[in-house]
């Protein structure tokens, strides 16, 4: 097996204030082993200890609020008790040296009544999205939401901010916002998706409105040298209009303003995630990452022979992985040091207990050399 440990995508970097042990991020993924109140289990505090030579770990999405929840047996961070079962899991990643950052989420149209107490979800406009929602009595279509009240957006606004000082508390290295894949803050970004005619809907400015309102009430709970976000510019729903019909005039305002906040990176899904890194002639990730001042976090298929490419020229500073991290734990050796990667079956992704989720045995160490 080739030895990769002179990579630089595997040698020490600092972004903004923190030092990482690598250039590998380990993306946001969405596992379903939180019980009915968003509690994560005991046994994540394996799961992500576990992966914790990666440079920089992004937890699965966590929601906000109950009204964020799209999607069951997903975690919070609104409760004490959510509080409190998250703060043994970062001890746990810290005791190995790793850092780790909250994702906060609300799920907006991506929802269901089963999962919002019998009431419609909330999004920009009263636009019934494709697909269906996991519930817990299986797999549901989903519904056409109940636009939110010009009046009702800045509770939600709280919402994050109270989730960023539960994330402080709680121990975590810092925050990333998901503004990404068709969740709340992207639907009022898109035009395909926000149809409103008040003051958070119509313009480009009044389409950021709610989202940089956002990012602004997480900022001021953990300065913005902790604060990331995660964007996706070539999401596309089906059924639906695919993109902003300014998608560049659109993203670029919107990485503007970001950088303008001095945020520490933007996380940017190159292409669609689960199915391409494809992206429409119209969708430039180069010319967004050009636009902002601090760190990139390139994501998407990528593998350590694409990172050092991308890496070589200068368009990004850091690479997320996801599913390779589900059945590899040690991913970062196993890239080091050129060892096969082992394969998640899809039946352990979503659900379940510590099976197919903290029992993934590393690699076997190699035998010493007579």
């Amino acid at each position: 097996m080739p030895d990769r440990s002179s990579s630089p995508i595997l040698q020490p970097v600092r972004i903004g204030d923190l030092a990482l042990k690598n250039r590998i991020v380990m993306a946001p993924l969405t596992r379903s082993r939180s019980d009915d109140d968003g509690i994560p289990p005991e046994f994540a505090a394996d799961y992500y200890a576990q992966r914790a030579d990666a440079g920089l770990i992004i937890s699965e999405a966590t929601n906000v609020s109950p009204q964020a929840i799209g999607y069951a047996l997903t975690p919070g961070i609104w409760t004490d008790g959510q509080v409190a079962a998250w703060r043994p899991i970062v001890e746990a990643v810290h005791a190995r040296g790793g850092r780790i950052f909250l994702q906060l989420w609300h799920t907006g149209r991506i929802s269901h009544p089963d999962l919002q107490g019998g009431e419609l979800p909330v999004a920009p406009s009263a636009i019934k999205p494709e697909g269906q929602a996991f519930t817990k009595s299986g797999m549901k279509d989903h519904v056409t939401p109940r636009a939110l009240e010009t009046d009702e957006i800045p509770a939600i606004v709280e919402d994050y901010r109270r989730a960023a000082a539960n994330a402080k508390a709680a121990g975590f290295d810092g925050v990333e916002v998901h503004s990404a894949n068709n969740y709340l803050l992207e639907q009022f970004v898109r035009d395909s998706t926000n149809k409103r005619t008040d003051r958070y809907g119509g313009s480009i400015e009044n389409r950021l409105r709610f989202p940089l309102e956002v990012v602004d009430a997480v900022v001021g709970v953990w300065g913005a040298g902790r604060v990331g976000i995660r964007l996706s510019p070539a999401t596309t729903m089906p059924g639906e209009t695919p993109l902003d019909s300014t998608v560049m005039q659109t993203f670029g305002a919107y990485v503007d303003a970001l950088s303008a906040r001095g945020l520490l990176y933007i996380h940017d899904i190159e292409g669609v995630t689960q199915m391409t890194r494809d992206a429409p002639d119209d969708v430039d990730f180069v010319a967004l990452r050009k636009r902002f001042a601090g760190a990139y976090i390139a994501n998407n298929q990528y593998t350590l022979d694409l990172a050092e490419e991308v890496l070589e020229r200068g368009d990004a500073d850091l690479f997320s992985m996801g599913r390779p991290f589900i059945a590899n734990p040690d991913l970062v050796a196993r890239l080091r040091t050129g060892a096969p990667l082992a394969e998640a079956p899809k039946q352990y992704w979503y659900g379940g207990g510590a099976i197919g989720y903290s029992d993934w045995p590393a690699m076997l160490a190699t035998p010493a050399q007579d």
